[in-house]
Formats: structure tokens, sequence, C-alpha cells
């Protein structure tokens, strides 16, 4: 017999949020990969590129990589101050911050068309109830 699993949910939602937010992202010169370097950068201005590599836990290769590309392409400044370096967004990488947050509620407004008011409200209660395990370097709350 067949049995629902979260994790099939979670990826079928996975997909079809990556799928619709390529495009949009795509309109301000981002891809998929570097948005959360973005949102991240955006609700926590003046952060170091170790911060932000633990927060998203990444390799710290990689990490180096988008800061560096994000750079190069005009949407954060990475500015040395004592032994660290501050990331901060540019108006460019405002901009990108701006469009990420109007992708995550357009897209919870196309994916929830289906739902009341309530329903909405219970389904992202649970959801939150279940991600309380979570820990909080993985959440990025």
């Amino acid at each position: 017999m067949y049995q629902k699993a979260l994790s099939y949910y979670i990826a079928m939602l996975y997909r079809s949020f990556a799928d619709f937010t390529g495009g949009k992202l795509q309109e301000v010169g981002l891809n998929f990969g570097l948005l959360f370097f973005i949102v991240y950068i955006g609700k926590k201005p003046n952060c170091t590129p170790s911060e932000l590599t633990k927060a998203l836990s990444l390799d710290w290769g990689h990490s180096q990589r988008c800061i560096n590309r994000l750079t190069d392409d005009g949407f954060i400044t990475k500015e040395k101050s004592g032994r660290h370096y501050l990331l901060n967004l540019t108006e460019r990488g405002q901009e990108a911050f701006e469009a990420a947050h109007r992708i995550f509620f357009d897209w919870d407004d196309r994916f929830m068309t289906n739902l009341t008011a309530k329903e909405k409200e219970q389904l992202l209660a649970l959801l939150e109830k279940a991600t309380e395990r979570i820990p909080h370097h993985v959440r990025n709350d």
C-alpha cells in the first residue's frame, strides 16, 4: 500500500519553487543558487563571509566563489574592517533583495490559491511546528 510522505511533497514544492523563481531571478541578473546569499545579506547587513557561510551551511570555497561573483556583478560590497570583511548590498543588490521577497510571496499566492485563508494559516503553523527541531543554522531564521 502506498503511504504519503512529507519528503515527497517537499521535493515537489522545491521543484515548483525553483522553476518559478528561475525566470523571475533572471530578470534581476541572479540565479537560484545566489538567492539565499542576497536574502541573508539583506537581512543581516555588515555580516562577515564567515557568518554567512556558517548560517547557510555552505562549503567555504563555494561560499567565497559566490561572494566574489556577487561582488563582481555589482550586487554586494565586500569592505575590509579590521581583520574581517563586511558584506552589504549595493543598490542593485537591494533591488534583487526586494525582488526576492516578492518572489516568495508571489509563489505562495500562486501555490496556495486552492486554500482558504484559514487553511493557509493552519498549513504555515503546522510547517513551522514541523521545522522546530531543525537546527537553527539550517533554518536561517
